[in-house]
């Protein structure tokens, strides 16, 4: 009896297995949306069990605000995905060498990204600030750069390679994913304008985070180049979309300042440039279709 209830769970684990190796479009959003609203219900319960402990006035106030108010559901959508990675066997595969080099000039979004984070962190007026908050602030940021890479440039971009999307499209459309998620912060209150802006910006951000996926060759990198943009921004400006009036940015801020548009004109050059397809029967032992979506 028990070597029968085996057989069967190995058998629906192998469909289960199957149905996501075979990857494509929608099913890249469908773990997008998926993660998205589970992440959602998460910060939903860790607000009704620990909401006592957030600062109603300033959510960054301390590190307890900051790490239940933000970084608690990050981190339970971080736990999800890795359990999800392990259910279909692509744990290791997500964080393997890349399929697909890249080339010279993809650098140059790597040195832009780490060349402006630099700059905000040297002009964040850390007198300001709690410590405890800013070790929370830089914990989240770890947080949301594992979280949204590895949904994003690790799943997505997966489900598209083995759906035999060539990587400009992949580039575009786990770009598309990534710029819609952050659309659902105009159902937050933020002014509308804001989130347009928010969302183009991660469109074009998503694109240099592909870019270095390609030319680092491994995840890991764009998940910690990620990882210490949010905190820089949180750090300069007192929030994500303002600027506080009780803090008192250094010299260099205005330069830093510059940061999401010099991002947005990099962007222009891979969509122009971006060429290649990654072979699904070396990569993945899947066989190529007969035509897909270059």
């Amino acid at each position: 009896m028990q070597a029968v209830e085996s057989s069967v769970q190995q058998e629906q684990q192998s469909k289960w297995r199957q149905f996501w190796d075979r990857g494509g479009w929608w099913k890249a959003l469908l773990v997008a949306a998926v993660y998205y609203g589970l992440y959602q219900l998460a910060g939903f319960l860790i607000g009704l069990a620990f909401g006592d402990a957030i600062d109603k006035h300033d959510v960054l106030a301390n590190g307890l605000s900051v790490f239940i108010a933000i970084a608690a559901s990050i981190l339970v959508g971080s736990i999800l995905l890795v359990l999800f990675a392990l259910s279909i066997g692509w744990l290791k595969e997500l964080f393997a060498r890349q399929p697909i080099r890249g080339s010279w000039w993809m650098w140059i979004g790597v040195a832009i990204v780490v060349v402006f984070n630099i700059l905000r962190f040297a002009s964040v007026d850390y007198a300001g600030w709690d410590a405890g908050a800013v070790v929370a602030v830089l914990f989240t940021g770890l947080c949301v750069g594992f979280a949204e890479e590895v949904l994003t440039r690790g799943f997505a971009v997966n489900l598209l390679r083995r759906g035999g999307y060539g990587e400009r499209s992949v580039m575009l459309l786990s770009s598309l994913i990534f710029a819609a998620m952050h659309s659902g912060n105009v159902l937050s209150g933020q002014n509308p304008i804001a989130v347009a802006f928010t969302v183009v910006y991660t469109f074009a951000f998503g694109i240099v985070m592909y870019v270095t996926l390609r030319v680092t060759g491994n995840l890991i990198w764009p998940i910690l180049l990620h990882a210490s943009t949010d905190p820089s921004l949180i750090l300069l400006t007192g929030g994500v979309d303002a600027s506080s009036g009780t803090l008192h940015p250094g010299p260099l801020a205005g330069i830093a300042g510059l940061a999401n548009y010099a991002v947005m004109i990099f962007a222009i050059i891979p969509i122009i440039f971006v060429r290649g397809r990654v072979d699904r029967a070396d990569a993945y032992g899947l066989v190529e279709p007969a035509a897909k979506l270059a």
